[in-house]
């Protein structure tokens, strides 16, 4: 791909991250404008708004998944598993509407997603087991409760729009039932 074509499809996924975080019925009109780019250009990347908005979700959970990834060598693992999981649903609004958006447009999840977030699952596991190791959550809290605390957190929390200081403090409760009792 020629560097010109690379930073138009750079610019197009920062636009559309943007424009369908904020809007699931955005159009990818509103794309193109907010790029600086003609409509024919995102359709040339992306022949479909699907396929824009597959893209687009599958680099949210890439990104997140990488950060988890970082956290993971963390010298504080309960610092980092506490403040990844305050980051997920902090930003969560903006990667449902993104999700919501696809399914709007007929589709779910594809093969690139999917497997984005079964990575983004895995890593969350690695940053979960080694704060347990650390003794700053509960041994019996496994994977699958803890994730769904985590997708309850962020859908409740864009559900009903919390407002940052109600959000914190949600989440407050939900890890002091995930810290060891005496």
């Amino acid at each position: 791909m020629r560097a010109d074509a690379r930073d138009n499809r750079a610019r197009i996924m920062t636009a559309a991250d943007e424009v369908f975080g904020q809007s699931p019925s955005a159009s990818t009109d509103d794309v193109a404008k907010l790029a600086g780019v003609g409509i024919a250009t995102v359709f040339r990347h992306f022949p479909t708004k699907t396929d824009l908005l597959e893209a687009v979700l599958t680099l949210r959970l890439e990104r997140l998944r990488d950060r988890a990834i970082e956290l993971a060598d963390s010298n504080f693992p309960g610092e980092a598993f506490f403040g990844f999981f305050t980051q997920v649903v902090s930003e969560s609004a903006s990667k449902l509407a993104i999700a919501e958006a696809l399914t709007a447009a007929g589709s779910a999840a594809g093969a690139d997603a999917k497997k984005a977030g079964g990575g983004l699952r895995d890593a969350f596991d690695t940053l979960l087991k080694r704060a347990q190791e650390d003794g700053v959550v509960r041994r019996d809290a496994g994977l699958a409760a803890v994730y769904a605390l985590l997708i309850g957190a962020s859908r409740g929390a864009t559900a009903v729009g919390l407002e940052p200081e109600v959000r914190d403090r949600m989440l407050g409760l939900i890890f002091d039932g995930l810290r060891p009792r005496p």
